[in-house]
């Protein structure tokens, strides 16, 4: 009886653990297997004349059956706000909007009846292919950068990263006080730097040109090289506290490059997903009109 409670425990741990991908055993990558299987099936065994059309029973049965899924897909977003377990717990909510938004791939296509031209319905239709793009890129960097985040801490939190920085900002100005007033000016350069600088582009480019800890310290190994004695002795505490500083810089900007290229997915995701529902709302009234 142990052995069983042991084996029970062990099972809903590890049930807590499991990523919203591979859900109750990848159960709606199986269902939306299914839906595009059967939907291929339908489509190769059933003659349409001249030809396969959005027009066609099959392609109105398809189009349903995309739009209806599209709209449900959109509730995520709302879906998010209330926590809840059991069959529709957020897990099993999520992992059923990335394999279904997957499979509207080939429900869609084939609703199209492969015939695409410069008009509100082709446009409907890429829009949905960049948000299903959009979706796949935010798919594969919650699978792996979670992981660098955690490397790059180094076990230190968003706080202590910071403090570190800080902290090397006081010693900076205390070890500043023996040098020359032209030299204290470039020390200055590193202490009114903005480590926050930038927007979404200089965040996801990981890329500082203007940083002032870096201008600093190569200005200053210039003069230390030409140094000598007390001065060369002040300079060389300084620029190994830039040093320092420049490497402790370089992790936040990691960090916030690689937070970056989280969130920026949902820049795109969200607003396409917004213009997909305008061009789709648009396709179908003027299916309707013209019918």
């Amino acid at each position: 009886m142990a052995s069983r409670g042991i084996s029970r425990t062990e099972l809903k741990e590890g049930a807590s653990h499991e990523g919203f991908l591979r859900h109750k055993r990848f159960r709606w990558l199986k269902i939306a297997l299914g839906l595009s299987l059967l939907s291929l099936l339908v489509y190769a065994f059933t003659d349409v004349q001249p030809r396969h059309n959005g027009g066609s029973w099959l392609g109105y049965t398809l189009g349903t059956i995309g739009a209806l899924l599209i709209l449900w897909l959109t509730l995520l977003g709302l879906r998010k706000r209330a926590m809840t377990r059991g069959r529709w717990s957020l897990k099993a909510w999520t992992s059923a909007h990335v394999y279904l938004g997957l499979s509207l791939i080939v429900v869609a296509t084939l609703h199209t009846g492969f015939q695409f031209g410069w008009n509100v319905h082709t446009l409907a239709y890429a829009l949905m292919m960049l948000v299903i793009a959009s979706g796949i890129y935010g798919i594969s960097v919650y699978a792996t950068l979670p992981q660098a985040l955690s490397d790059n801490r180094a076990e230190m939190t968003k706080p202590q990263m910071i403090d570190a920085v800080a902290k090397l900002d006081r010693q900076l100005r205390t070890a500043a006080q023996p040098l020359t007033v032209d030299d204290t000016e470039i020390v200055t350069l590193s202490l009114d730097d903005d480590v926050f600088g930038g927007g979404l582009i200089r965040r996801l480019s990981g890329r500082y040109p203007r940083c002032g800890t870096a201008r600093a310290l190569r200005e200053l190994q210039d003069r230390l090289a030409v140094s000598s004695g007390r001065e060369a002795e002040a300079l060389e505490t300084v620029t190994d506290l830039l040093e320092r500083k420049l490497a402790a810089l370089s992790r936040i900007r990691r960090q916030l490059k690689l937070r970056a290229m989280l969130e920026v997915w949902l820049y795109i995701h969200v607003p396409i997903t917004f213009a997909l529902i305008a061009a789709l709302s648009a396709h179908i009234l003027s299916v309707f009109f013209y019918w």
